[in-house]
Parts: C-alpha cells; sequence; structure tokens
C-alpha cells in the first residue's frame, strides 16, 4: 500500500513532494539579523535531504521584533543581500519547497540565546526596548514592554508587508507568519497579555482584530499563486486564557481571509504558568480537531519522530501535514530513513545518489551471529 506520508500536497500553485516539513528552529547565529555561513550549512543540508517543505527559522519583521540579538532578520537590504546568498543555494542544489516564517517577539524580544541563559538581554548585551498589547512584563525577570498605540500598530503592520515583499523577491515558496508561542501576535490573541480596553482588547472578536489585520495585509502582499499559513498556539494551557475552542473559531476567520494551512502548536504565553503534559505527539489531538471543526488543512507538531508515528497522523486524518524540529537536527536524513521503513520513495541529490540502501543491499543485511 502506498504510503500516505510520501503522498504529493498542493497548496496553491505549490505542490509539496511528500507531507514532512522542516519546523522553523532559531538557530541564534545571526549578526545584525542577517543570515551567514551557518544558515548556509543548516538550512542547505537541510534542502538536499527530501522534506517536502523546509521553513526558516522566525524571522523578524523589524529588528525589535527579534527574539535575541543572534536571531534572524528581514528588515533591511543586509538582511535581504544576506539571505540571497543561503536561498539561491538551497534553490540550484535543494529538493525541497522553501519556506519562512515571519515573526514578532513582542514582550519575549531583547533576550540572550539559549546558552547564556534566555534572560532579557541589556542594552549592554545589545538589546533593546520591547513593545506588547499591552504593559505587562512576561514575569518579573523581563522589562514591562512598551504597550502599541495604534500608530505603532500599523508600523508593525507594515514590517510584516514589507518583510513579505522581501521574501518574494528572495524566491522563497511559502509564508508562515507566526502567531504562536507567546509572541506579539499571541499576545493580542490571549486574555493573559491583551489587557487592553479598546478595539483590540476584551472580547475574543476584539483580541483576534490585530492579527487578522497582520495576515489580511501580508495575503495581499503575497503573490496569489504563494501559499500563506500561520502558526498558532491552539492553547495557553491555563486556565481563563486562549483555548481550544478560540483556535478553532480564529481558524474559521483566518481561512476566510485566504490562509492556506495553520501550523498547530501551543503554550508560551506564560511559561511559568502554564501546565502541559508532554509526550510523543502531544499537540496532534489539537491539529485534529481544528482540521475537522474549520475545514481548514492543519500542520501537526510536538515530538513527531518515527516514520510510522508520522504516517498514521496523517493516515487517520489528523494532519495534512507534519513538521518535525529536534528529530531532524539528531538526523537530518530523517525522510531517507523514513522513506526506506515505509516503503516509499525520497529524493536524493544526484552526488549523493549512490548511496540509497537500494544499491548496496549488502551493507544493509541483516547481522547473522
Amino acid at each position: 500500500m502506498a504510503s500516505h506520508l510520501f503522498s504529493s500536497f498542493s497548496m496553491r500553485e505549490l505542490t509539496l513532494s511528500n507531507r514532512v516539513t522542516v519546523s522553523p528552529m532559531c538557530q541564534y547565529g545571526a549578526e545584525d539579523g542577517s543570515a551567514n555561513d551557518w544558515h548556509l550549512m543548516h538550512l542547505g543540508n537541510l534542502a538536499i535531504s527530501g522534506f517536502g517543505l523546509v521553513i526558516t527559522e522566525a524571522t523578524g519583521v523589524e529588528a525589535r521584533g527579534r527574539i535575541s540579538p543572534g536571531c534572524l532578520g528581514l528588515y533591511s537590504d543586509a538582511n535581504e543581500q544576506a539571505l540571497a546568498r543561503v536561498v539561491g543555494f538551497c534553490k540550484h542544489h535543494g529538493n525541497t519547497a522553501l519556506g519562512i516564517q515571519l515573526a514578532h517577539a513582542g514582550r519575549k524580544a531583547s533576550t540572550h540565546v539559549p546558552w547564556k541563559g534566555r534572560g532579557p538581554a541589556g542594552e549592554d548585551a545589545g538589546g533593546w526596548p520591547i513593545v506588547a498589547p499591552s504593559a505587562v512584563a512576561l514575569d518579573d525577570d523581563h522589562a514591562v514592554p512598551e504597550a502599541l498605540d495604534e500608530a505603532g500598530m500599523a508600523e508593525v503592520v507594515q514590517a510584516f508587508v514589507q518583510a513579505a515583499r522581501r521574501a518574494d523577491r528572495l524566491g522563497f515558496d511559502l509564508i508562515e507568519v507566526h502567531g504562536a508561542h507567546g509572541y506579539l501576535l499571541h499576545e493580542f490573541l490571549s486574555p493573559i497579555s491583551n489587557h487592553r480596553d479598546d478595539a483590540y482588547g476584551g472580547e475574543r472578536e476584539n483580541r483576534v482584530r490585530f492579527p487578522l489585520e497582520v495576515f489580511a495585509a501580508v495575503r495581499e502582499a503575497w503573490p496569489d499563486d504563494k501559499p500563506l499559513g500561520i502558526r498558532i498556539s491552539a492553547s495557553d494551557h491555563i486556565e481563563g486564557g486562549w483555548s481550544l475552542d478560540d483556535s478553532v473559531t480564529f481558524a474559521g476567520a483566518l481561512k476566510g481571509l485566504g490562509c492556506d494551512y495553520i501550523d498547530v502548536s501551543s503554550a508560551g504565553v506564560a511559561p511559568d504558568r502554564q501546565k502541559i503534559t508532554v509526550g510523543p505527539g502531544y499537540q496532534v489531538p489539537f491539529s485534529a480537531r481544528i482540521r475537522k471543526e474549520a475545514r481548514i488543512p492543519t500542520m501537526a507538531v510536538g515530538m513527531i519522530t518515527r516514520p510510522h508515528q508520522a504516517e498514521a497522523i496523517i493516515a487517520e486524518g489528523k494532519a495534512d501535514l507534519v513538521a518535525l524540529a529536534r528529530g531532524v537536527l539528531y538526523d537530518p536524513r530523517w525522510v531517507w530513513h523514513a522513506a526506506e521503513a515505509l516503503g516509499a520513495e525520497a529524493a536524493y541529490p544526484v552526488p549523493y545518489e549512490r548511496s540509497r540502501p537500494a544499491l548496496w543491499p549488502e551493507a544493509f543485511a541483516e547481522e547473522t551471529e
């Protein structure tokens, strides 16, 4: 029987060769937002490895929207020029579609890189003032952000638009808007972080307003033949916070704006308060419900590491795509190995074709005592 995981999937004019996606993963190695040799190696390595889609790390649409001073950005000509080298390599040598995740970190911006503790980065460490929907700090260790007024919100919308236009010039096939993990758009969605008393706060229909405005502006700026998706946190995992019910309704509104898929993650708006039971595939049920009730394609994430596990998610209709993160850092050739396990075919770059197990089966014969 043919593998569901290795069937093609189309969105607008883009057809993916299989359903396996490389999830955005921050590398914390950029210089003033610009990609360098590390990004060339990291993304280039994944681009030749047979995935249906590779998505860049969260890429700040403005300098103050980066998570850390080491995060990638697409807000300047220098950023665009540096990333062009990486995209050019991936397009020339790769066998995958290439997406970019556009992001704004909001009150979670201006932090140290993980190996320096993730805490707030002061100006002496390259940090900067932060913004959010409301003047509510992430926790006792983080600074109180400046609450965005409508002029500031309009600047953020235009930053997303300009980054989308740069992404198109660079030749990206797909954009994913980052609306999850406690970053700016999620901060507007969640009552935990959004304490506004204007048209952008209070009831859910007000809290979703700004994220929908951002999405609509990006959709208008992005070519109609190219897919546009969004990553959301399906639940804050906090009583009284953003819920799965909210996410189903939000997904329906996004669909009406021309959203092509929902990348379904969860949590992040208040890490010290969230209560999560973590395990293999723990976020897949969120994807399944949104897919069923909002009738929109979804991407499942969350400790998906094994070929038969990923196959079952697609075969059982719980998602249209699966996204792997740490699993592909550990095994960048995950797709090749999954294809062998599922009796399917995966793409190899021509110089590596001779490594296909079928071409030297003696090396893969079962050991005998």
